[in-house]
């Protein structure tokens, strides 16, 4: 990044702002996808760490509790919490699991799941309906940006052994 004045368009409030147009594009769309899954979390009347457990259970199906808590990275406590408000919400259902007698599987339900896919499949399939403007060639140069920009943000997105040891 180049060091920019404050009142550049794009520019942080450190004042640099990137130098290339797409990796600017990049940058709003992070923020505008913060953006919307803040709009989706009001909507559902949800916090995020509930949009976080309702997002799981949406593309994976019913989890245990146990699971869920891992999957969203937070602790046993604090996933109970968060089903305890989704159940009061009418978002899930505890249920028993099918095979372990003493188990639980948290289920989302359908009105549910349809008023949260309602809002993302329009948005997706608008985002996916944006590369039918371009050539196949085109395609496969923006495929293989995006899984550099996927493969570079994997490598940053974990603690660094510094702040896991603090």
């Amino acid at each position: 990044m180049q060091p920019r004045h404050g009142d550049s368009p794009g520019a942080d409030a450190s004042g640099f702002s990137p130098t290339r147009p797409a990796t600017a594009s990049l940058r709003e769309f992070i923020e505008l996808t913060d953006q919307f899954e803040r709009a989706i979390a009001t909507e559902l009347e949800v916090n995020p760490t509930d949009l976080a457990a309702m997002e799981h259970l949406l593309m994976g199906g019913p989890l245990g509790p146990t699971e869920l808590a891992r999957r969203v990275g937070i602790s046993a406590g604090a996933a109970t919490t968060s089903i305890d408000r989704l159940v009061a919400l009418g978002h899930v259902t505890r249920e028993p699991h099918p095979t372990d007698r003493r188990g639980t599987l948290v289920v989302p339900q359908p009105a549910s799941r349809d008023r949260a896919m309602g809002r993302l499949m329009p948005m997706i399939m608008g985002i996916d309906g944006e590369l039918d403007s371009f050539t196949d060639a085109e395609q496969e140069v923006i495929t293989r940006y995006l899984a550099q920009v996927v493969e570079r943000l994997r490598m940053h997105a974990s603690p660094r052994a510094s702040e896991v040891e603090s």
